[in-house]
C-alpha cells in the first residue's frame, strides 16, 4: 500500500491518495513539537511534505512516516481487517 498524493492543510492535518484509490485526511496536530516533530511548529517546515518513491511520506530532517499506519488512521479500519495475515495462529511443532 502506497501512498500517491499528499497536500499540506491547516491545523497540520494531511490529504492523502492512495494507490488503491483510496482518499482521505489524517490529523497529525497530537505529533507536533514532541520530539523530530517539533520542527512541524514552522508550517513551512510542515507544508514541505513530499511522497517518496516507496510511497511514504517525508519532510526535511530525515522525518518519514509509515503509510500503512497512516492508512490505518485515514480509514479506522482495524489493522486485522487491512492485514489479513496478523489473524493468523502460529503453528504448534
Amino acid at each position: 500500500m502506497k501512498i500517491t498524493q499528499a497536500k499540506a492543510l491547516a491545523n497540520h492535518r494531511l490529504e492523502l491518495r492512495y494507490d488503491s484509490g483510496e482518499t482521505g485526511s489524517v490529523d497529525l496536530s497530537a505529533l507536533v513539537g514532541r520530539g523530530v516533530f517539533a520542527v512541524w511548529s514552522d508550517p513551512i517546515v510542515f507544508n514541505s511534505v513530499r511522497v517518496t518513491a516507496e510511497g511514504a511520506l517525508e519532510w526535511p530532517g530525515e522525518i518519514d512516516l509509515c503509510p500503512d499506519a497512516l492508512y490505518l488512521q485515514m480509514t479506522g479500519k482495524p489493522a486485522q481487517d487491512v492485514f489479513p495475515s496478523l489473524n493468523q495462529q502460529p503453528a504448534h511443532a
